[in-house]
């Protein structure tokens, strides 16, 4: 049902495919003031939900993440309107153009590690470009994913053109294997990485953008200051 809804939002026609660039823009710069409305509310749920602390204290934690989600969904709002294509210089009588088109229904598989923030660097692109998607949350940590839809939809986006399901492994490989999604991006492990591009291939060989690996080693000397290693890895553990 997901993909349905994503697929009817970017139908030829639809609201979402009628819209200017500036008006995607407008969207987008409202949900960043809607989040940033919300922030202490969703600062202290990310940190129920993920285990981070909030960080009043200036040190790291979700009210970093918050600060960071609303400032990305303010720079990726500024790009709706400046998809360019170009013009290309060929011999004779011929006018040569590129123009940029959205790529279609994405799927979109998040970790753990940084609900919001990883929501808000794929969701950026997705709306700016015009595109729809289905998102696939982690399973250990849906709930700040759940409360941004609210906003979104209080935002005033078309229905259908942000999708948010909750749930394990056996729904990112549907989203991956789905006929009509047209790209599925994922972060989280090498092992499953492998997997996602196995998946697109064997369905409708749809694109692929994998951010995969890490889980922040670190080596603590005997001559390091305690207190600045230990605050390190405590940020670390979310790297």
């Amino acid at each position: 049902k997901a993909v349905t809804a994503a697929k009817a939002a970017f139908a030829v026609g639809s609201h979402w495919r009628t819209l200017n660039g500036s008006d995607r823009r407008d969207l987008m710069l409202k949900l960043a003031n809607l989040v940033e409305r919300d922030r202490a509310f969703l600062e202290v749920l990310e940190a129920m939900d993920n285990g981070k602390p909030i960080g009043t204290d200036g040190r790291y934690g979700t009210s970093v993440d918050l600060h960071l989600v609303i400032q990305y969904l303010r720079y990726a709002a500024g790009h709706a309107d400046k998809v360019l294509g170009s013009q290309i210089p060929v011999d004779g009588h011929i006018f040569a153009y590129t123009r940029k088109e959205p790529v279609g229904v994405c799927g979109a598989i998040i970790p753990w590690n940084f609900p919001l923030l990883m929501f808000a660097w794929k969701v950026g692109p997705i709306l700016a470009t015009g595109c729809t998607v289905v998102f696939k949350t982690s399973e250990k940590t849906p709930l700040s994913a759940l409360h941004i839809g609210k906003l979104i939809k209080e935002a005033g986006f078309p229905p259908g053109v942000v999708n948010i399901l909750s749930g394990y492994g056996s729904a990112g490989e549907a989203l991956a294997r789905h006929m009509d999604v047209d790209k599925i991006a994922f972060t989280g492990s090498t092992a499953v990485g492998h997997k996602i591009e196995q998946y697109a291939t064997e369905s409708n060989m749809k694109k692929v953008t994998l951010e995969l690996g890490g889980k922040s080693p670190m080596i603590i000397f005997d001559d390091a200051n305690i207190e600045t290693a230990v605050n390190t890895a405590r940020a670390g553990l979310f790297l």
